[in-house]
């Protein structure tokens, strides 16, 4: 508090109120810290949770600090900027449940990735896909007469 405001508080008689929105300790920017023990994408959600929590934090501040301005001014323009920080903060929050979405998607992809080659392609002269076609009929033909040949043996 200014020496105007301790004179004031004192010739009215008002005690030392509790710190105001101005006297906050304000939060330290966060501090990427890389765990070596975890992937990178767990490294890097727990930085944007980090970041995203600090940002809601201080938005909420913002919001405080406003709405005091507001209510004191009586100002509509005061009223709407506090309108657009609500809005800018609800926005972060939304931002920070599809980030844990997203978590859970990159966490997911490996598990749910198909096995299965459904579509080939081959790299390679008409000539050389006659062939291998060729001499892959000749190997199933070979596999079923050796077969056939079998079974009217044990009859």
């Amino acid at each position: 508090m200014s020496k105007l405001e301790d004179k004031v508080n004192e010739i009215l008689g008002i005690e030392k109120s509790l710190p105001t929105t101005t006297e906050k300790i304000l939060t330290p920017p966060i501090v990427r810290t890389e765990d070596k023990s975890k992937t990178d994408i767990d490294n890097d959600y727990t930085y944007s949770r980090d970041s995203y929590y600090n940002l809601i934090e201080k938005g909420q501040e913002a919001i405080d600090g406003i709405l005091e301005i507001a209510k004191e001014g009586q100002h509509p323009r005061a009223y709407e900027v506090a309108g657009q920080l609500i809005t800018n903060v609800a926005q972060t929050i939304d931002k920070l449940q599809d980030l844990q979405k997203k978590l859970k998607d990159l966490k997911d992809l490996p598990k749910t990735a198909n096995q299965t080659i459904k579509n080939a392609l081959f790299v390679g002269s008409t000539a050389e896909l006659q062939k291998m076609l060729k001499k892959n009929n000749e190997n199933t033909e070979s596999t079923d007469t050796t077969s056939k040949d079998a079974d009217f043996s044990n009859k």
